[in-house]
């Protein structure tokens, strides 16, 4: 039978778990001091949306406007600090132990209005800045001395820059008409500013890339020493500006063999295809498998990256995440937008307890979006008290997502701290995850680092190579039934008997080199089929 897993390697992002255009109107609007009357509030995560940019680059989807009228801006800030102090309020005895600034990008924002931002975390919200392990997104035309002084001056602890491809033919391909001064500019001045952190972003599968030229931005990285790198698979997607030309993109059925563009070998990256939705694909096998080729060449380029970056000392953390081995971990959780208790602020800022996930409206065409900021930054501030779009999550999409946020990332999941907090099994809960050990995607290692698949050998700082044996086969070495090793994470497994001995409970379970690789299909496999109705019935705008 042909599922999801035979399909596209490249599905979607599941970047958040339920994805936003699974959320609706909440009716009746419940009172943010109910929403988390029962939440930990002791050690919040706090996220601010600026969404202004200078420029939307081909392939973002994300909320945000570009080179909005300063008093807009203006507006967009008073009304901010507004929001601010009415959520302060209903959340009442509340700290907050991480932030993050994105869009948007923050730093469009003048050195000045900056300032003003800051002071709405400090003066407003109480934020300890220097303790707040805080990151701040910006951009190569933004990233310019006076406002990374002012980042530095707060203490940012993370600025992370989109440079997508230091060769200004691919940035261009990708819709970012940037030049490589500019670049090397930004990213001189970061490094002046002496920010801890230096965050990288680089994008794969870009028309007209191959495996010599996506060699030479990954070189040209590593030369700024980059304490983190995410690699990023291009995707093409609907109101976007390469969605807009996909059809002049897109390799398949129609075009020539002798087309100087046409696919002819994995590491040649040249025709996208429309994916179907803002988000992950919605369902069946095969929907967002446009292109086999360019799917072969994305992997191809994944996998180089990858191996690139380990030999040169980047512990792996996800399918997109490295950190350099020598950079310590941040207090507490890696940013990431999946944590229960996150405060969002601003219109296209998202918010999560453990049982609501609310934000405003979502869109991503340039009316849409220029409707949304306006209509947010007329609102009364007895709006502010209220969530008015959402998803409420039962406990089996609290499972769901707790297994997503877990076996996505390096480090897998934790068997007993699910258990722990949910009183079942994952095994019991989730026997489709064999699909994955029988396609070897899958395996169980101990929660210490070791020679083991998928974890980082000693004194290496890396992932080490996937084992080829599944994690079903009970004979293999180094492994544990998946099934039975599961349901009891502390105690010797079942299966023990003549000729076998027992088998400790697995401490972790985790993705193969090859799963982490297929990460964009097993995210989108794994989600529930209320959520994938919900974002099947969204309306793209």
């Amino acid at each position: 039978m042909t599922t999801l897993l035979d399909g596209s390697p490249y599905q979607g992002y599941l970047y958040a778990y339920p994805h936003k255009t699974a959320y609706r109107p909440l009716r009746p609007r419940p009172a943010l001091g109910d929403v988390w009357a029962a939440e930990d509030r002791a050690a919040l995560f706090l996220y601010l949306h600026i969404p202004f940019c200078e420029m939307r680059c081909g392939f973002c989807n994300l909320f945000t406007r570009t080179r909005p009228p300063a008093e807009q801006v203006s507006a967009y800030l008073a009304q901010l600090r507004t929001q601010a102090a009415v959520v302060s309020r209903e959340l009442g005895d509340a700290t907050f132990a991480r932030a993050a600034v994105g869009g948007g990008t923050p730093t469009y924002l003048t050195a000045a209005e900056l300032t003003d931002l800051f002071s709405i975390l400090t003066d407003v919200l109480g934020v300890d800045l220097a303790g707040a392990e805080l990151s701040v997104e910006t951009s190569p035309a933004t990233a310019t001395p006076d406002r990374l002084a002012v980042l530095a001056a707060h203490h940012t602890r993370r600025v992370s820059i989109g440079v997508q491809s230091f060769l200004d033919a691919e940035a261009h391909a990708a819709g970012r008409p940037q030049k490589r001064a500019e670049v090397d500019r930004a990213l001189g001045a970061i490094r002046e500013a002496a920010l801890p952190v230096l965050n990288l972003d680089l994008i794969y599968g870009i028309p007209g890339q191959t495996a010599r030229t996506w060699d030479e931005s990954l070189r040209t990285a590593l030369t700024w020493h980059p304490e983190e790198i995410y690699l990023y698979p291009l995707y093409v997607r609907p109101l976007t500006g390469l969605g807009r030309r996909a059809g002049d993109l897109l390799v398949g059925p129609g075009r020539r063999a002798d087309d100087p563009t046409r696919v002819g070998d994995p590491g040649l990256a040249t025709g996208p295809g429309l994916t179907n939705d803002p988000g992950v694909a919605t369902g069946r096998a095969g929907e967002s498998d446009f292109d086999p080729a360019w799917d072969a060449a994305r992997l191809a380029l994944y996998r180089q990256g990858r191996d690139t970056l380990r030999a040169a000392g980047y512990r792996q953390l996800s399918m997109r995440q490295f950190r350099r081995a020598d950079v310590p971990d941040p207090q507490g959780a890696d940013y990431c937008c999946q944590d229960d208790g996150m405060v969002g602020l601003g219109c296209g800022a998202r918010s999560y307890t453990r049982d609501l996930h609310y934000s405003f409206d979502y869109a991503v065409g340039v009316g849409e979006v220029r409707a949304i900021i306006d209509d947010y930054v007329s609102r009364p501030a007895g709006d502010f008290r209220h969530a008015e779009f959402g998803f409420t999550l039962d406990g089996t999409e609290q499972r769901r997502r707790w297994l997503l946020k877990s076996l996505l990332r390096a480090e897998g999941v934790d068997p007993a701290g699910y258990a722990a907090r949910f009183g079942t099994t994952v095994a019991h809960d989730f026997p489709q995850l064999t699909a994955l050990s029988d396609r070897d995607w899958l395996t169980t290692a101990p929660a210490q680092p070791t020679s083991v698949a998928g974890l980082a050998a000693p004194g290496t700082g890396t992932r080490a190579p996937a084992q080829p044996t599944s994690v079903a086969d009970p004979a293999a070495p180094g492994t544990v039934p998946l099934a039975p090793a599961l349901p009891q994470p502390t105690s010797a497994a079942p299966g023990a008997g003549p000729g076998r001995p027992a088998l400790t409970a697995p401490d972790r379970l985790v993705l193969t080199d090859e799963g982490l690789a297929h990460g964009d299909l097993i995210g989108p496999w794994l989600v529930s089929g209320e959520v994938r109705a919900a974002m099947a019935g969204h309306t793209p705008r």
